[in-house]
């Protein structure tokens, strides 16, 4: 009597387990960390549809961009600016070799290091619009994301006479709904095609073999030129003179990216 009932309990055990048992560790851990910039491919549109970074860039190509031409220019861009740790560094590179680049800022830091943005103006280089506080735009409600736009090209533009018309999503990160706002309100979104990954605080003779490994004709290239606290950029730093010399010498004409994809870059206003 005492083994059937041990078995009895036995088996009610088991189903118990099976009815209640926690999740596998990759469904319960879900996805906390910072997204992989531009690695992560998949973009919900809707709750009833999923498209792919490429899928968004194929049915948007007016409006989403991730090169230029199959020309001999290359652009070099930078994020996450202004940065009064790194930002000065990479403009005194870029005018030592007589560089103009593109600069993609982030809004509040704006309002903290106005003068930064006024001299990345003043010495020939074309800003963008990199959110006011750099959230992920696709867990942004439309109302929410439309703020982040709205407010950094008005700050940018009393900084520097225009409101610009290229955005660049912090982590490359954009839904469909967002992408149909910005191109009804003529914006262009920006990514890049070749990644220096410089962010994860890399030495320079990575952040090189990053870049020159992955170039060609029409790159958009992307490094940064500020970052959070704790960030080491001095990899990208020291890597940017010799990177400028060796596309040159491969002969290259580096751009900033309203040139290279032929367009204004202050938005058109909508009346």
């Amino acid at each position: 009597m005492r083994v059937r009932l041990n078995v009895a309990i036995g088996i009610v055990c088991i189903l118990l387990y099976v009815s209640f048992s926690p999740l596998r560790p990759a469904e319960a851990m879900g996805n906390h960390s910072v997204p992989e910039r531009e690695s992560k491919e998949t973009i919900h549109s809707s709750e009833e549809e999923q498209l792919t970074l490429g899928q968004l860039r194929r049915k948007y190509a007016d409006t989403f961009k991730t090169n230029g031409p199959s020309t001999k220019r290359v652009a070099l861009t930078f994020d996450d600016v202004p940065d009064p740790r790194f930002t000065p560094q990479v403009l005194d590179v870029l005018k030592e070799h007589h560089v103009r680049a593109t600069f993609f800022i982030v809004g509040n830091r704006a309002e903290k290091h106005p003068d930064l943005v006024k001299r990345i103006v003043k010495e020939g280089h074309v800003v963008g619009n990199h959110s006011y506080n750099h959230p992920q735009f696709s867990k942004l409600s439309m109302s929410a994301f439309r703020k982040q736009i709205l407010r950094t090209g008005e700050i940018i533009q009393r900084l520097t006479g225009y409101t610009p018309k290229m955005i660049r999503p912090p982590y490359g990160d954009i839904n469909e709904e967002q992408l149909k706002w910005a191109a009804r309100n003529h914006y262009s979104i920006v990514n890049w095609n070749v990644d220096s990954l410089d962010w994860k605080g890399i030495p320079k003779e990575k952040v090189k073999e990053n870049i020159l490994s992955a170039v060609k004709p029409g790159s958009i290239i992307l490094q940064h030129a500020g970052g959070g606290v704790g960030t080491n950029l001095s990899g990208t730093v020291e890597a940017l003179p010799e990177v400028i010399t060796e596309l040159q010498k491969r002969g290259y004409k580096l751009v900033t990216l309203d040139e290279m994809l032929q367009m204004p870059k202050n938005r058109k206003t909508v009346k």
